[in-house]
């Protein structure tokens, strides 16, 4: 025998309601109300969507220079085979990654995604040396969002980095490249290895957008 119990709210002894069903809507509890949820319980939501509750961090990418790529000229598009996705002995990587193709990256999904840029770079001239982040929301026209300058020294080995936020909304129209800015003369070169993360890229998935 089966025993069915059919209500539309269980309240609680003072009148409160907690839970409540309306027009296929379930609410548990009121505005400033706390729904415990004892350790180890386990919420299956396959197949579902779920809105207000996060996953998580569902995507991770890292990207390297493999080899030296020497840089000269303002706000130049670095547009290089040698930026490939890490190898580096025991990178981390979550979920679809990044594409990239003609010195442009395209995200897998829409999201809110954490961009850092750091870079090793050497000059024989002493000037003020850039990697940058720029952005599109058209997939056509890139803006600088980024202005990370540092001073290197000539023949000293320098480190500098650039973080940005990016609101993707569209992964056909919103795109990163990364621009160079060295206009000091002599020899420049971001530096590069396949064998440890000298000049990265970092893409993380922080949430929806």
């Amino acid at each position: 025998m089966t025993a069915i119990l059919k209500v539309d709210t269980i309240q609680d002894t003072s009148g409160n309601n907690i839970i409540n069903e309306n027009a296929n809507t379930i609410t548990i509890g009121a505005s400033g109300d706390t729904v415990d949820i004892p350790s180890g319980v386990t919420f299956d939501v396959t197949g579902a969507t779920v809105t207000g509750l996060s996953a998580g961090i569902t995507m991770s990418d890292s990207w390297i220079l493999d080899a030296d790529v020497t840089i000269s000229g303002s706000n130049i598009l670095l547009n290089t085979s040698s930026l490939v996705r890490s190898s580096v002995p025991t990178t981390g990587f979550i979920g679809t990654g990044m594409s990239y193709s003609s010195g442009y990256f395209t995200f897998p999904s829409t999201g809110i995604y954490q961009i850092t840029v750091y870079y090793d770079i050497t000059t024989t001239t002493s000037q003020d040396l850039s990697l940058k982040i720029w952005t599109t929301t058209d997939n056509s026209t890139y803006n600088q969002r980024t202005a990370a300058y540092t001073y290197a020294v000539a023949n000293v080995l320098t480190s500098g980095v650039s973080n940005f936020v990016f609101d993707v909304t569209d992964t056909s129209t919103h795109k990163v490249g990364l621009y160079y800015y060295a206009v000091g003369g002599g020899t420049t070169k971001l530096r590069g290895n396949a064998s440890q993360a000298e000049t990265q890229i970092t893409f993380t998935r922080l949430g929806d957008t």
